[in-house]
């Protein structure tokens, strides 16, 4: 089952530059977003421990589909495209859609304000 991520107020501590510039991306064409809302446990042991999850980085409510931005090295995304794999099996009506490097930087870099770190 989902849980909730953290309590909403405030600024998110963003984990990478780019997922701010994508944040400001959606504010400036007034998509609604929540960051890092839900947590999805994809695989537990017999007596419930977690033992892997996946939390995607955005949740945009008005089109009910969650996002996750990559900004890694092609060759380091197996793992993360594995987790959604997992998500997509174990939760068939949630939809997330993944960005890997190319299609964020090249997005951020045609509609954002400011440059992104690589």
């Amino acid at each position: 089952m989902p849980t909730p991520g953290p309590a909403a107020g405030g600024e998110p501590s963003f984990a990478h530059s780019s997922e701010r510039a994508f944040s400001e991306l959606l504010d400036f064409y007034g998509v609604s977003w929540e960051y890092e809302p839900t947590t999805f446990v994809l695989e537990q042991d017999p007596s419930g421990r977690v033992l892997e999850a996946f939390t995607p980085d955005f949740y945009l409510p008005s089109y009910d589909i969650y996002v996750e931005l990559t900004t890694l090295q092609q060759k380091l995304v197996t793992r993360k495209n594995r987790k959604v794999r997992k998500l997509r099996t174990r939760y068939p009506h949630v939809r997330v859609k993944v960005l890997h490097r190319r299609a964020t930087l090249g997005l951020l870099a045609k509609y954002a304000q400011e440059p992104v770190a690589a």
